[in-house]
């Protein structure tokens, strides 16, 4: 019996040791994790499925246009369509991305349920009739708004949905490119610029990974491109002067991501301004964008870009092969898209940005004697990067794209492009949480000429050498500190 009860005593103490230990580690963490796993596998299902449905649409309409040319004459029809559909139905859906990224700032009525189909129909007819445009925005608004549902159904509180609508868009944007991490740092990244959102981590990056397998079990497949690679030791070698050129390259990168983002917000407030009805704006703005396919006399700036009609036609592949040279093109798809989404015609601006990078970075590696695959793979990237303000997410979709061979140059790209794109960018509603370096011209010479000054032109016996060049912004020594405050002390006692 002794025995029996020391044995039930002894029990006793390792089960109180053993609930010490599980409250030690903070089990709801656990409970915490499963609650996230069950409502994002769903999330990432219906999301990934969904995606699947519209990458397959996407096909339908493209291929189905190069079969019926004339599909193209009903482009400003389809555009006043659309817009009249989203002011009757579309109420706060109209809104788009900015609609999400304000509900990640600030949740509050939420993203409404009708975005998603609103912009599957409305993305299928712009490619269905020409319109210049992309894909992300819808698998960003898809994502969104399923998220939003979700997460009302479960009864989550705001900072919940919040997590949710940033795994929403992992998700949408994972699987429509076939990169499931860069849709996570995607996710992370865009909301504020300079800013990681890393409470929504693991969130974001189970729905990205999810939703691209997901979209990958319903048969789609992604398109690669190929990139010959520069290392010869089995690891990466820098090329000092290759190095140079990416970072010329960037700026151009940089800029024409700036002005992309400018000629967009700038188009469409041009155009409410000449034109009072927003249908009458895409009916017009389908109109131009045929008159543009009969002035420059090809309709390879039409639709997504990622397919030609003809074999040897020119498509976003084509920049990356070194035989070919299209110096203008960046510039005619520039126009083309800027037209098309300015006047209201729905779909995204990413793929149009990898098109305009990749042909802008072939054409600059054809004049300064660069490799012309691995410029049009960092434009590809870059300009992307800087319209979107998201260099860590482009940079890692260089690698899920191109592999991992030129991760420095990748990072080098994206980096300066970033920062000479200034704040304009493709999102609106993007806030600021770290400011870029400043680059313009006066700040930059400042800078430089102190610089020289500390290093080279003071002489070694001046006292200011390694600190502060102007004498007056010297640390007052703790005495005359001391009589400033006094003497600011007792003027203001003389005001009051």
């Amino acid at each position: 019996m002794i025995m029996l009860g020391g044995t039930r005593f002894g029990s006793l103490i390792k089960g109180c040791q053993m609930y010490q230990l599980f409250l030690k580690y903070k089990p709801y963490r656990l409970i915490l994790l499963f609650k996230w796993l069950a409502i994002i596998f769903p999330l990432a299902a219906i999301i990934g499925s969904c995606c699947a449905l519209f990458l397959w649409s996407l096909e339908w309409a493209t291929k189905t246009r190069f079969l019926y040319p004339a599909l193209l004459f009903g482009l400003p029809i389809a555009g006043f369509i659309t817009s009249w559909l989203y002011s009757r139905y579309g109420k706060l859906a109209a809104g788009g991305n900015n609609l999400i990224l304000e509900e990640i700032h600030k949740p509050n009525a939420g993203v409404p349920l009708r975005m998603a189909p609103l912009i599957f129909i409305s993305t299928v007819i712009t490619h269905l009739f020409g319109g210049s445009a992309g894909r992300e925005g819808t698998a960003v608004q898809l994502g969104g708004s399923i998220a939003s549902g979700i997460g009302k159904i479960a009864g989550l509180d705001k900072k919940d949905i919040r997590l949710l609508l940033i795994s929403g868009i992992a998700a949408g944007f994972g699987a429509v490119f076939g990169t499931p991490v860069t849709g996570a740092i995607f996710a992370l990244e865009v909301p504020v610029i300079g800013r990681l959102e890393y409470r929504a981590l693991i969130p974001a990056l189970t729905a990205a990974i999810l939703g691209d397998w997901v979209c990958r079990l319903w048969g789609m497949d992604h398109l690669r491109y190929s990139m010959a690679s520069f290392s010869q030791m089995g690891h990466f070698q820098l090329n000092i002067i290759l190095f140079f050129k990416v970072i010329l390259a960037s700026i151009a990168f940089g800029v024409i991501a700036r002005l992309f983002s400018e000629s967009l917000a700038n188009s469409a407030q041009w155009f409410k301004k000449v034109i009072p009805s927003v249908p009458l704006i895409s009916f017009t703005g389908g109109l131009i964008v045929i008159a543009l396919v009969y002035i420059t006399g090809t309709r390879d700036y039409l639709g997504i870009g990622t397919i030609a009609a003809q074999p040897n036609g020119l498509q976003l592949g084509s920049f990356f092969d070194p035989q070919q040279h299209h110096y203008w093109s960046w510039l005619l798809k520039f126009i083309f898209t800027v037209v098309t989404l300015s006047t209201g015609f729905k779909g995204g601006e990413v793929t149009p940005l990898f098109f305009i990078g990749a042909a802008l970075g072939s054409t600059i590696a054809h004049i300064i004697g660069a490799p012309v695959d691995l410029f049009a793979g960092i434009g590809f990237i870059a300009v992307f990067g800087a319209a979107a303000n998201t260099p860590l997410a482009c940079i890692i979709m260089g690698v899920e794209m191109f592999g991992a061979d030129n991760i420095v140059y990748f990072a080098a790209g994206c980096c300066t492009a970033y920062i000479f794109s200034g704040y304009s960018g493709i999102y609106l509603s993007q806030t600021i949480g770290t400011e870029k370096p400043d680059i313009r011209s006066d700040t930059i010479l400042a800078q430089s000429l102190k610089m020289l000054q500390r290093n080279w032109w003071t002489p070694a016996s001046d006292p200011l050498i390694f600190a502060k060049i102007d004498p007056s912004e010297k640390e007052p020594n703790p005495a005359e500190k001391a009589k400033e405050e006094a003497t600011a002390a007792s003027d203001h006692a003389k005001f009051l």
